[in-house]
């Protein structure tokens, strides 16, 4: 499984460094108080979209609250703090939800590769 164990010491920094990185966002979604979803993302600069281009890290809804829009808007606030920190593009990997983005008009475009270390 590709899923792991979130450790509290190394979330509490991960946050924490998220939030002073000026590069960087995470937008909550909140339902009567709660949060019930984020997403998570940040933009570099990229020789070959002659300047800046943002990536999506995490989106997540939880799963009893999924297909009611929450994870939409969550992409549309993330799209919109990409364009005024003057991205030219979203990017983003995914193994489950293509179809989800895809309705989003984002299209397929690359393979993940990835390397633990």
């Amino acid at each position: 499984s590709d899923f792991i164990t979130v450790e509290k010491t190394a979330f509490k920094i991960s946050f924490a460094e998220t939030l002073a990185d000026s590069a960087a966002v995470c937008l909550l979604a909140e339902k009567n108080g709660v949060v019930v979803g984020y997403v998570l993302g940040s933009y570099r600069r990229a020789f070959y979209a002659n300047g800046r281009v943002s990536w999506v890290e995490e989106l997540f809804v939880e799963e009893a609250l999924r297909k009611e829009g929450i994870g939409r808007e969550l992409m549309q606030g993330f799209e919109n703090w990409a364009r005024e920190q003057g991205c030219k593009q979203v990017a983003l990997a995914t193994r489950r939800a293509g179809p989800f983005y895809e309705v989003l008009d984002y299209q397929d475009s690359a393979a993940y590769f990835k390397k633990k270390l």
